[in-house]
C-alpha cells in the first residue's frame, strides 16, 4: 500500500529483527480494524514493530509511544533512530568475521558484555540474525542463552531498510521506552489508537513460553491488561488487542469485538512443524 504522503524513505520500513509472535503475516487481516487517523499511536507489545512499520507507511502523519519491556530492544530501537549511521559498520564487521568461522564468533558474540549502547544494538541484531529460528530467550539470570543457528548466508546487515526504519521513527517522533504496558500508555486519551499485542495465554501448561524476559506474563496479567484496555476504551481510545483463541481470553472480552483468524506458528525446529492455528482479535472502538 502506498503512503499517504511524502514521507523521508524510498523504501517501506519493516522490522529489523524476526520476532516470536510478529504480525506481519496478519497485517491485510489487522488492516481492517486499524482507525483511518488517529493523533497518537500506542504500542506497549512492540517486538518487531510490524504493525507500526505498516502504519507509518499508511496513515496519516502521527506521533507515536512504543514500548516493549525488552530493554535491550528498546535500546536498539533507540540506536537506530539516533546512531544508525554508527552502527552499520558494527554490522558489517560482525558479518564479515560471522562468514570466517560462524560457530565460534556466534558463541563469541553471545557471551561478550559490550558497553556501549551502539555496541549492543549491533550485538542484538547480529544475534537475532544468526540464532536458532530468531528466538530471544533468556535464562533466570537475564543472560540470551539461544543457540546458533545454521544459516549459510544470514541477513546480518540491510543498510536500506536501517535507514528507512530511522527515518520512520524520527518522521513519527517516536517516544521510545522500556515500561510496563499500563505505564506505557498512561497519557493515552481520546482520539489516539492502542494495540495490544501481549504474550499470548497458553493454550496448555506445556504451550507455555514465559522466557522473553527475565519475568513472564500470566493470568492476573492478563486481567490487568482487560480492565486497562477497558479504561482506555471508556477514555475514549480506539483499543485493539491481539491473542490466544482460548476460553479464558474469550471470557475476559466478552465485551468486545472478537474475530478469530488463522496464523502460522513461528516456533518450530521444523518448517513444516509451522502449523495453522487460531489466533483472536479484539476490538473496542469509541
Amino acid at each position: 500500500m502506498e503512503p499517504l504522503q511524502t514521507v523521508p524513505w524510498t523504501k517501506p520500513p519493516r522490522p529489523f529483527v524476526k520476532w516470536a509472535g510478529g504480525k506481519s503475516q496478519l497485517l491485510d487481516r489487522l488492516e481492517q480494524y486499524f482507525p483511518k487517523n488517529f493523533d497518537t499511536y500506542y504500542e506497549p507489545f512492540l517486538g518487531g514493530g510490524a504493525v507500526f512499520f505498516h502504519l507509518v507507511n499508511t496513515r496519516p502523519k502521527f506521533n507515536a509511544v512504543l514500548s516493549d519491556v525488552n530493554k535491550e530492544l528498546m535500546s536498539t530501537y533507540v540506536v537506530i533512530k539516533n546512531e544508525v549511521e554508527d552502527l552499520i559498520p558494527l554490522l558489517k564487521e560482525h558479518r564479515v568475521k560471522y562468514r570466517s568461522d560462524p560457530k565460534t564468533y556466534f558463541y563469541k558474540v553471545r557471551a561478550s558484555e559490550p558497553s556501549l549502547s551502539v555496541e549492543r544494538a549491533a550485538r542484538l541484531i547480529f544475534l537475532n540474525k544468526t540464532c536458532f529460528n530468531g528466538l530471544y530467550r533468556v535464562n533466570k539470570s537475564g543472560k540470551f542463552n539461544v543457540p546458533c543457528g545454521w544459516f549459510l548466508n544470514p541477513s546480518i546487515l540491510d543498510e536500506e531498510n536501517l535507514r528507512s526504519v530511522s527515518a520512520a521513527l524520527c518522521w513519527s517522533n517516536a517516544k521510545i521506552l522500556s515500561q510496563d504496558f499500563q505505564d506505557a500508555t498512561k497519557n493515552a486519551k481520546k482520539g489516539d489508537f492502542v494495540y495490544f499485542d501481549p504474550p499470548y495465554n497458553p493454550k496448555s501448561v506445556t504451550a507455555s513460553f514465559t522466557s522473553y524476559t527475565e519475568g513472564g506474563f500470566g493470568k492476573e496479567d492478563q486481567e490487568r491488561l482487560n480492565q486497562w484496555s477497558t479504561e482506555l476504551s471508556n477514555r475514549g481510545c480506539d483499543v485493539l488487542l491481539s491473542n490466544s483463541d482460548t476460553p479464558e481470553i474469550h471470557a475476559l472480552y466478552k465485551d468486545y469485538h472478537i474475530e478469530p483468524v488463522s496464523a502460522m506458528r513461528a516456533i518450530n525446529c521444523k518448517g513444516n512443524g509451522r502449523r495453522g492455528h487460531t489466533e483472536l482479535i479484539i476490538s473496542k472502538y469509541s
